[in-house]
């Protein structure tokens, strides 16, 4: 079994073995920050879905209204117009065959989003092997296959974030960062659940929501309660 910090302990002493509101929750996040960086704030939402099922393995995007709070470097695979479309939305990568074989023959992976257009998807599937279990393959359920590349851009850099259910129904994803004021963090929390909420399969049964853990990157995890009107828009 991992050993705690006494720093980490001291921490969990200040969280009760209970579920908290989000401003309780949010409060005891601004409180437990407390490493010498800019810790994120991190949610895990276990939701009452099989993700065997097609219909139910959720996948989805939200713009959180007020970003991660931290720079988002974005690779778009495509050429031609729509290359120049990417530079002018201010992707930090643009190319085409120099990325693929840099990300092949290198594993270079600087880039925390990837963006394509279609017709760039039969050279990236054979890149599956490194991006996929990284996240880093684009989707179209994502938004992140797409022939909009300067809006998609746009709004990823603006704080447009991917998220998915993994094999043990957990959605994982970034809200910010322990300095947001604490309304923007309540803000990013709601917008995320209210769409996660909104794309409940018909097909799952019983609660939807299970459990809702905050924390920062050092801290221990916050119990939020769940299925409450706090996240109905």
């Amino acid at each position: 079994m991992k050993r705690r910090s006494k720093r980490y302990s001291n921490l969990r002493n200040l969280i009760e073995k209970r579920e908290y509101s989000l401003d309780e929750a949010v409060s005891l996040i601004k409180q437990t920050a407390q490493a010498k960086f800019d810790e994120s704030v991190e949610i895990a939402i276990r939701l009452g879905v099989d993700p065997r099922r097609s219909e139910q393995a959720i996948r989805g995007t939200v713009s959180l209204p007020h970003g991660l709070g931290k720079p988002v470097r974005v690779l778009v695979i495509t050429k031609g117009e729509k290359a120049a479309q990417a530079e002018k939305a201010g992707a930090d990568y643009v190319g085409y065959e120099e990325y693929l074989e840099k990300i092949e023959k290198e594993n270079w992976l600087e880039f925390d989003v990837l963006v394509a257009t279609p017709d760039a998807m039969k050279d990236l599937g054979k890149l599956g092997k490194v991006l996929g279990p990284r996240g880093l393959m684009p989707n179209p359920k994502s938004g992140t296959v797409t022939m909009e590349i300067e809006r998609t851009v746009k709004e990823i850099k603006a704080g447009k974030i991917d998220f998915r259910v993994d094999k043990a129904g957990i959605i994982h994803s970034s809200v910010g960062k322990a300095s947001f004021e604490a309304d923007k963090l309540k803000d990013n929390i709601r917008s995320l659940l209210q769409m996660i909420i909104r794309m409940k399969p018909a097909t799952a049964k019983g609660t939807y929501l299970r459990s809702i853990y905050v924390s920062n990157t050092m801290g221990p995890g916050i119990r939020l309660l769940p299925n409450t009107t706090e996240f109905q828009e």
